[in-house]
């Protein structure tokens, strides 16, 4: 039994008012989450599902998955699984079992018999083309079908045709018979059934007629005794439709439905269409590239459960549609990870750097803390030797203004360890830096007294001798967040350094995890080792940089 509960949201405010007038009996709530077979899920469907679920917990109540499979020419059971690990991954339980609207076949196939027996439903033989061209416009009624006052008798026999293989797919149709000329298109008597002889996932060649997805939703809804149908805004007009598919159904207590404004995000893009185009041009490895706003895509990248979740409590809900900025997005996942991942250093673009006066055999094991944020994290040791790697970006021949790495003559703190100074710079016969001399400070050690001498600038490193080889894998937006339609197929605005593949040197501790664990690089943002990953080759993905003021700095002057 629900209750009413203080009103985070209008969707709440409406539960709250069906428990108050007792419209459901004991003031239950059941909700449901469900997907068309027919494609990955998106960033778009992770506020529906923390929505739905979200709704059934807070009301002591329960949330359905069930699979609205009714066009089995575009579904698949990859999908179905693929569905049923992301909802689990997001931290959600469903009510057992997993639903179906094809568990309800036989049931629907009763219903739109009902309904023409109601004189509410017939049998058309226009071609598709016919129904589309006679639909009208919202300036002019449609033309009502020639085959719309057929007897209730015959219009039985003629579905029941359908049902037993005697028509070819698209030889005929059951329509809904409503208004012609009703304001409302949607409303211009809808198709209910299509012919289709294409076998099911599920119940195979058993049934060649298949329910249209407006017609099975709501039934299926009421035979699961659902009692809010909570959907995105684009289902607004289609909620007349909804509540007369209903007239089918004998039952006390019907679901409502209740829209909301769909999730969209810059960047990103969430057409099933254009994902689907993504994966079969190869401009992106597969439905789950790192890249893709699928929930696989950014479980691969390395966000967590938790940082959407968050992302979707924060961005709450509306009725209105709007655009979500991709940096609160970006904003969940740092604060999710910064406390709860060790930090290591790893280089990305390594250029080498040789201490002229440290000795050539000595290694030094400097200590480091694992995560600053939360200490119980404990420390590790570090080797330091004569040779190390640092970022060829923290390098300048010729400084800019307010540039505090390294440059010629000057010092910096290789972090956690010695003050350097760089003395000379050596260049291959490209002119490219090859090697970065320096002089090392012996005396300010972190840790020691001399280590209180003050520069500017602290660059992590990597040690050349224990150095790991690791490739990077930075990925950046695909589509700019200020893309606008300019008339461009989507597929030419495609970013072409949306992945670049950098050979990286990190310190010795990255061999320490596995495929799927994060951890922050030093100053280079937060990583996960991909699942690429094998004996010979360790793969991490950048999950989200840092910001960093340098950064900015460098795009505003370029």
């Amino acid at each position: 039994m629900s209750e009413t509960k203080s009103a985070s949201n209008f969707i709440e405010a409406e539960i709250n008012k069906d428990i108050e007038n007792n419209v459901y009996e004991n003031n239950r709530v059941l909700t449901r989450f469900p997907p068309e077979p027919n494609g990955y899920l998106h960033v778009g469907h992770v506020k529906s599902i923390c929505l739905n679920f979200g709704l059934g917990e807070k009301y002591y109540g329960e949330t359905n998955v069930r699979f609205d499979d009714t066009n089995p020419t575009k579904e698949d059971v990859e999908y179905v699984n693929s569905i049923l690990y992301d909802v689990k991954w997001l931290g959600f339980h469903w009510k057992e079992p997993v639903h179906y609207a094809s568990d309800y076949f036989p049931e629907l196939y009763e219903y739109a018999c009902k309904l023409i027996r109601m004189g509410l439903a017939y049998v058309d033989d226009q071609s598709s083309e016919e129904i589309h061209d006679t639909r009208g416009d919202l300036e002019h009624p449609g033309v009502e079908s020639p085959w719309r006052n057929r007897s209730v008798e015959e219009n039985l026999r003629l579905f029941k045709e359908m049902k037993e293989g005697k028509y070819k797919d698209g030889e005929k149709v059951l329509r809904a018979k409503i208004d012609m000329a009703s304001p409302n298109m949607v409303m211009r008597d809808p198709v209910l059934y299509r012919i289709l002889h294409v076998a099911h996932h599920r119940t195979g060649n058993e049934w060649c007629i298949y329910p249209m997805y407006d017609f099975a939703h709501p039934l299926s809804d009421a035979i699961e005794k659902i009692t809010h149908s909570v959907c995105t805004v684009e289902f607004e007009e289609r909620r007349p439709l909804y509540n007369w598919c209903l007239q089918a159904y004998e039952g006390k207590e019907k679901p409502r439905q209740i829209e909301f404004a769909r999730l969209n995000v810059t960047t990103m893009i969430t057409s099933k269409r254009k994902l689907r185009r993504l994966v079969e041009s190869g401009v992106v490895s597969g439905w789950d590239d790192p890249r893709m706003p699928t929930i696989s895509g950014i479980r691969r990248r390395g966000y967590t459960p938790e940082s959407l979740r968050h992302f979707c409590d924060l961005i709450g809900v509306a009725k209105a549609d709007s655009l979500v900025d991709i940096g609160m997005l970006e904003y969940c996942i740092r604060e999710d990870l910064k406390k709860k991942v060790p930090r290591i250093m790893t280089v990305i673009d390594p250029v080498k750097v040789v201490l002229t006066n440290y000795p050539e055999d000595k290694v030094e094991y400097m200590t480091m803390e694992n995560n600053p944020e939360d200490l119980s994290m404990g420390e590790r040791k570090v080797a330091f030797g004569r040779e190390l790697y640092i970022e060829r970006e923290d390098f300048m021949e010729v400084p800019a203004r307010k540039f505090f790495r390294m440059t010629p003559g000057k010092e910096v703190r290789l972090k956690g360890a010695y003050i350097v100074r760089c003395d000379e710079v050596i260049k291959d016969e490209n002119g490219e830096i090859k090697e970065i001399h320096c002089t090392c400070d012996m005396e300010t050690r972190s840790g020691t007294p001399g280590a209180d001498r003050k520069v500017k600038g602290t660059l992590h490193w990597v040690s050349a001798k224990d150095a790991v080889d690791i490739t990077a894998r930075l990925y950046d937006y695909m589509f700019s967040p200020d893309d606008e339609d300019d008339g461009r197929d989507f597929i030419d605005k495609v970013n072409p350094k949306s992945l670049i593949i950098m050979k990286s040197k990190a310190e010795s501790a990255i061999k320490n995890y596995k495929v799927g664990d994060r951890f922050q690089f030093l100053r280079k943002g937060y990583f996960i080792i991909d699942k690429d990953t094998n004996d010979n080759e360790i793969v991490v993905n950048r999950i989200v940089g840092l910001r960093d003021t340098w950064a900015k700095l460098q795009k505003k002057t370029k």
